[in-house]
């Protein structure tokens, strides 16, 4: 891939048809739809990554909700797991709002950029691990292009974390053999990329209190220190 940028990136990323299962899925969802939204106009595409170029921390998911992400083309927008992720990342001072209704809905995230290892909604939340392996080019790319202001970067979910590493290293971050295992709280040093495990923000994790927005909260909070965004007011 020779994207130069990252808008350049995210409309190749929303192009992709590579994997065969993930285009007919995600389509089929985009024409089906769900009741609730039957006056939706579905994305039904590739969901690139959402946040500014020059972020110093990333957030790191598993793929696009099939009525979240790919009803409103913006990560983790539009479902519950999104609501619990924006509210966090409002609460510690990295959004404009503590929502995420639609791609147009004025907000704006603050030194942090969210994406994932999978850019297609898959069946039943479980991309097949050939589709892992196809996409990661897609984050390894935004990775070099944001290693210049990258510093930290939290992992949401062990898919997401045994996805990623291997993309860190192929970004050219020195990953440790054997590599790091995730845990929430987890927290690592790679050549200077501050590299956290957050248990995933799924509605499985947080309505059985696994995961709480206390616990997500101070995650964030650490995460946003590690990569030297300013404390909020």
């Amino acid at each position: 891939m020779d994207a130069s940028g990252l808008p350049l990136l995210d409309r190749r990323i929303a192009d992709c048809r590579a994997c065969p299962r993930l285009v007919s899925w995600r389509e089929e969802v985009a024409r089906a739809k769900r009741a609730a939204y039957a006056d939706w106009t579905y994305w039904g595409r590739p969901v690139p990554g959402f946040g500014p170029a020059d972020a110093r921390l990333l957030i790191v998911g598993l793929a696009p909700a099939a009525h979240g992400g790919n009803r409103t083309g913006r990560m983790f927008t539009g479902d519950r797991s999104g609501d619990v992720l924006y509210q966090a990342l409002y609460d510690v001072g990295l959004a404009s709002q503590p929502t995420a209704v639609d791609a147009h809905d004025g907000l704006e995230l603050y030194g942090v950029r969210v994406t994932s290892p999978v850019h297609c909604a898959p069946p039943a939340n479980k991309p097949t691990p050939e589709e892992r392996d196809t996409c990661r080019p897609w984050l390894v790319r935004e990775l070099e292009l944001l290693r210049p202001t990258l510093r930290a970067v939290v992992v949401l979910g062990a898919f997401g974390w045994q996805a990623a590493l291997p993309a860190f290293a192929e970004a050219g971050w020195s990953v440790p053999r054997p590599r790091p295992a995730f845990a929430h709280g987890a927290r690592y040093d790679l050549d200077g990329l501050e590299l956290f495990g957050c248990f995933h923000v799924s509605q499985r994790n947080t309505f059985t209190g696994r995961l709480t927005p206390e616990m997500l909260r101070d995650v964030l909070r650490t995460a946003a220190e590690a990569a030297g965004l300013p404390r909020p007011e």
